[in-house]
């Protein structure tokens, strides 16, 4: 899975289409391209200390390689915007609201 590493593509992430979730927020954006999807993941330093975030960010990347090879389609960025109830959430609550952040994503289009 590619990596959303510019700051120019999390701003267009952040004009897209959004959903959220109690754990945390999705930004999608079409490149309308027919390159593999990429992942980009926003944990600001509001949510905790650098510990905390690094868990939050592991945790959160362990779901999303779980969901988006199967939810998840080519030629879009997903930037993950998390919460501080990512850090506690179970696995399975994240992996769910994963998914279900996805079909609204895709289901609302801009």
């Amino acid at each position: 899975m590619n990596r959303i590493l510019k700051r120019a593509d999390f701003l267009a992430a952040a004009k897209a289409a959004r959903a959220s979730a109690a754990p945390f927020s999705l930004q999608a954006r079409d490149r309308e391209d027919d390159a593999g999807l990429r992942l980009g993941l926003t944990v600001t330093k509001k949510v905790g200390n650098a510990v905390e975030r690094n868990r939050i960010r592991r945790r959160l990347r362990a779901a999303a390689r779980a969901v988006l090879p199967q939810a998840g389609k080519d030629g879009f960025d997903y930037v993950v915007v998390a919460r501080r109830a990512a850090l506690t959430a179970d696995f399975t609550e994240l992996t769910g609201g994963l998914e279900n952040t996805l079909k609204q994503v895709h289901k609302t289009r801009r």
